[in-house]
């Protein structure tokens, strides 16, 4: 059984938006840190955005910065990206992941204990 499930990906054309979720039957999301890696073909997996389970503190990629928006919803159990302005450089296979230890905001890969499947997110141009 997956402890963490992302959806919402899928295929957009260049300036679009989507929305991915990361949801958990395991995990109280509201209570870890939280983070969203992408991975490309023949690319090493990069952090996109983390929220911090200690008090919400949010960090993103310089690559993402003022286009995504990470965000919970704590009654759902759930944590969204929210992504906006898509370029076709963020075309990925996108993870999120938590981290059980350590409540402050990071995207250092090795830090988080558990990941989901992933979501494929294409975006056309």
């Amino acid at each position: 059984q997956a402890q963490l499930v992302e959806s919402g990906g899928g295929l957009v054309q260049s300036g679009g938006s989507l929305r991915l979720s990361c949801t958990s039957s395991r995990f109280r999301l509201d209570y870890h840190t939280i983070g969203w890696f992408r991975q490309a073909p023949g690319k090493e997996r990069e952090g996109v955005s983390c929220i911090s389970g200690d008090d919400d503190q949010t960090y993103y990629a310089d690559a993402v910065k003022g286009r995504f928006t990470i965000s919970r919803a704590n009654a759902k159990n759930t944590v969204y990206l929210q992504m906006n302005s898509l370029k076709p450089e963020d075309t990925a296979v996108y993870y999120c992941a938590v981290d059980l230890f350590s409540r402050q905001a990071g995207l250092d890969r090795s830090e988080y204990d558990y990941w989901g499947q992933g979501t494929q997110v294409t975006v056309s141009s």
